[in-house]
């Protein structure tokens, strides 16, 4: 069996820089949080022991996903993932992450306003609980939880996702610094939310994302990789023809 490393190291399709570093909110102390997602070979899924879904490392602050549970998070508006597709910093790329990164749009849909208030919803509920038990919040967290706030509002009310702060670098930062007061962070919190909301329903965001386009790309993603493992073998050929196609060669 492919090591997880291995599969990171030699199977990667797109790899990118994530956290602060491509949120335009980076300092001199900021982690290099690196994300990527790699195509197990498919001869691999043949097997009793399938490949792993996501691999922590080989290098410190690395994750990555396999190809398919990365689409499954996505079509699903997991925001964190949505936001790799769209990170700033791109280290590494072939020709089936640049067709993954074209179907970003594909991903997308009015579903984001659940995922990503429900999620900001439970990180708040973490930071009051802070705030209870310690005086405080983590000002990292708080800082994080109104970027994401705001992109999933930008995301409703333009159709796109932007992941870089611009011109609310300085503001974010201040919270981090703890130099705004939890109450007011509340409040901003409150307002983020409730702007979601009010674009949701006016969104230009499809209802649901294009699960058939994704699933498209998927099954080709692993049929090249199939044929790639076994290009003379015409048992193999045939069979993930009739597999993936769902017809018979004469």
């Amino acid at each position: 069996m492919t090591s997880p490393e291995a599969l990171v190291r030699e199977h990667t399709v797109y790899a990118c820089v994530m956290g602060s570093r491509a949120f335009g909110l980076a300092t001199e102390g900021s982690d290099t949080d690196r994300r990527g997602v790699f195509l197990a070979p498919t001869p691999l899924f043949w097997r009793f022991e399938k490949p792993p879904a996501h691999v922590e490392g080989p290098a410190p602050e690395q994750f990555s996903w396999e190809l398919e549970r990365f689409c499954s998070l996505a079509l699903r508006t997991n925001p964190n993932v949505l936001e790799c597709l769209h990170s700033p910093l791109v280290e590494r790329i072939d020709d089936t992450g640049r067709e993954l990164l074209a179907l970003r749009d594909a991903f997308l849909s009015r579903h984001a306003h659940r995922t990503f208030v429900r999620y900001a919803e439970s990180q708040r509920g973490k930071l009051a609980a802070d705030v209870r038990r310690h005086g405080a919040p983590r000002w990292k967290h708080a800082m994080h939880l109104l970027r994401l706030l705001a992109s999933c509002r930008d995301l409703l009310r333009t159709g796109g996702l932007v992941i870089d702060v611009g011109e609310e670098r300085d503001r974010l930062l201040a919270v981090r610094r703890g130099e705004v007061p939890w109450p007011e962070v509340e409040r901003r919190i409150a307002r983020l939310v409730a702007q979601a909301d009010e674009a949701a329903p006016r969104s230009p965001l499809p209802p649901e994302p294009d699960h058939a386009r994704v699933e498209d790309f998927l099954t080709r993603a692993r049929r090249a990789s199939a044929l790639r493992a076994h290009p003379d073998d015409e048992v193999v050929q045939r069979l993930v023809h009739d597999g993936f196609t769902g017809q018979r060669r004469p």
